[in-house]
């Protein structure tokens, strides 16, 4: 007998090869088997999937989960079960003077898989910007002490790289950050914005399986050149292994410069969402509605799909484990209708997209457990909300409603 069965659904697992109506049986907290038609009779429980897209659980590699400690950290809790994230990678919040705060008091409660990375500066993002502006606290022997200390949890390291997170240090933190991801022999994740540094620079220093986050920014050190094109110092660090990742936020994704990738046959490697205390109240507001944006510009279903589960857990070293549906993996499973009508959608200029399509999750299960539906939290008090964001908050709109009525309010 297994545990649960998930019938009739349209199962789509790219990482597998998985595609088309199979039922996924779960046993404890692994996926048991994925075939057609298996009897209801062998299950104490089944849930009935019709019309819907059953996938791997997604797994979102940029996230800000620090919450209630750092300027932009939420609770991802709320977030998880009507998204369909079943793995959290908590991208830089926390430093090596404040990451212990981090595991004892958000990542050990929580029902979710959660994992870090560990900012090369000390105090971390427990502000808004800054961190990176006083040396001293980039300290390199302290941050692969930490590491070190907590391998089962941090998976790499984190820089933010843009003028206003270095200020006169320019590239100095990021060699040392360098220097600790090569000590740990862990990937290395860098946050783009504002030059200086220049882009050529900052790609310089990056090693195949390191991560360009904000890679489809629409400020100065985008990848793109002034004529939509692709850069070719991009390019090159791109077939050097350098790993592309999207990280919507609420200031890093702009449509054109997602669709010079498309128009280069080159699709984000990993669609993440960048979620924190501005972002989730649009018009990113989750990582399905993000990557609805990338199917209306064109990126394949299965692409989308696999930049959000077969491909991050690769990065993350996990994909014996998470990001697929083959029989013996954690049962993290997410159930999404792909809502067909007009939806138009928004990058963080509000420049507009017509989507055809929208992902819409019903149901996240994380090792074989459903997870419950929680209340939003509030926005944090330091949080000044648009006049359109106070407007979904009040009324408790959905995304689809914001994106429907910005315009007009």
């Amino acid at each position: 007998m297994y545990d649960l069965i998930i019938q009739g659904g349209e199962v789509l697992d790219p990482g597998a090869g998985l595609r088309g109506q199979l039922d996924v049986a779960i046993t404890r907290n692994r996926i048991a088997a994925v075939e057609a038609n298996i009897p209801a009779s062998a299950a104490f429980r089944t849930i009935d999937a019709r019309g819907q897209l059953v996938t791997p659980a997604l797994i979102d590699l940029h996230t800000h989960i620090y919450h209630h400690v750092t300027y932009w950290g939420i609770d991802p809790a709320p977030v998880a079960a009507p998204t369909g994230v079943g793995t959290w990678l908590d991208a830089g919040p926390a430093g090596a003077y404040t990451f212990a705060g981090l595991r004892d008091f958000v990542m050990r409660p929580s029902g979710l898989r959660l994992y870090a990375l560990l900012n090369i500066s000390a105090i971390g993002l427990v502000g808004i910007t800054g961190e990176l502006a006083n040396l001293d606290y980039c300290d390199s022997a302290l941050c692969e002490r930490i590491i070190n200390l907590n391998r089962d949890v941090i998976v790499g390291v984190k820089a933010r790289i843009d003028r206003n997170t270095v200020a006169a240090n320019g590239l100095e933190p990021l060699h040392r950050a360098r220097r600790v991801a090569e000590a740990c022999a862990l990937p290395l994740m860098v946050h783009i914005a504002l030059g200086p540094p220049a882009i050529e620079e900052v790609l310089a220093l990056l090693r195949p399986g390191d991560i360009l986050t904000h890679c489809c920014t629409g400020l100065s050190m985008r990848l793109i050149d002034d004529a939509g094109a692709l850069l070719e110092v991009a390019q090159r660090a791109w077939d050097a292994g350098v790993i592309m990742d999207l990280g919507h936020g609420a200031g890093s994704f702009s449509f054109a410069s997602a669709e010079a990738f498309g128009r280069a046959g080159r699709w984000p490697d990993v669609i993440s969402s960048d979620i924190h205390q501005l972002s989730i109240h649009g018009p990113l507001f989750d990582l399905p509605t993000c990557m609805s944006k990338l199917l209306a510009i064109g990126m394949p279903l299965d692409a989308v799909i696999h930049a959000t589960t077969a491909r991050p857990a690769q990065v993350l070293g996990l994909a014996h484990e998470l990001g697929t549906l083959r029989p013996g993996a954690l049962a993290d499973i997410a159930l999404f209708e792909l809502r067909e009508g007009h939806f138009p959608l928004y990058d963080i200029t509000l420049d507009m997209r017509e989507g055809s399509q929208l992902l819409h999750n019903t149901l996240t299960i994380v090792n074989g457990r459903e997870l419950p539906r929680l209340p939003a939290e509030q926005a944090a008090p330091w949080i000044e909300l648009s006049a359109e964001q106070r407007e979904v908050q009040a009324r408790g709109h959905t995304p689809e409603d914001f994106m429907k009525n910005i315009r007009s309010t």
